[in-house]
Parts: C-alpha cells; sequence; structure tokens
C-alpha cells in the first residue's frame, strides 16, 4: 500500500476529551474512510506512524439532523477507528504527519 492510500484510509485523528483519556490506555482514534476496512486501517497505521497495532475496533457515528435557518439538514455519518497499540507503543497526533 503506498503512501497515497493510507492518508486516503485515514482521514483525521479524533481530538475529543474522551479520545484524550483512551490515550493513556494506548488507544488512539482516528476518523477513517467508510469503506475502510480493519486491515487496511490496521496497514495504514503501521504504514505513517512506525508503531506495531494489536488491534482494531471500528463504529460508524450516525449523522445528525440539524436546523439552520429554518431548513433541515443532515449532517454527514463518520467512520472511526479505535487502533490499540502494543505495549510500549505510542503516537504523537499533536504533531501532525
Amino acid at each position: 500500500m503506498s503512501e497515497i492510500n493510507n492518508y486516503d484510509v485515514i482521514r483525521s485523528p479524533a481530538i475529543t476529551e474522551k479520545a484524550t483519556m483512551a490515550s493513556e490506555n494506548d488507544q488512539i482514534i482516528f476518523n477513517v474512510a467508510s469503506d475502510a476496512t480493519k486491515p487496511e486501517i490496521k496497514r495504514a497505521v503501521e504504514g505513517l506512524f512506525g508503531v506495531k497495532v494489536k488491534s482494531v475496533n471500528t463504529l460508524v457515528r450516525k449523522g445528525k439532523v440539524k436546523r439552520f435557518r429554518g431548513h433541515l439538514g443532515r449532517q454527514s455519518d463518520v467512520k472511526k477507528a479505535v487502533v490499540r497499540l502494543v505495549d510500549g507503543q505510542s503516537i504523537d497526533i499533536t504533531t501532525g504527519l
């Protein structure tokens, strides 16, 4: 898998309070492509950051219905991946790629 494909799979890190608490347990949360599979996500993280991945769990956050100036709109669905790293490994997502 080339570098371009790795960046296509992993869209961005999720920077939230919950993601920060999870990072204390060697877990990193990424927003990923909606059609990405767990093996693709594992290969992308290992290729981009040079770490060993223990496991990958995925979830899809359904988009919310929002109202703007009286018109209904819908936010897009977002697929997230919770990546657990092997003990002793870490990723500093604040420095960027």
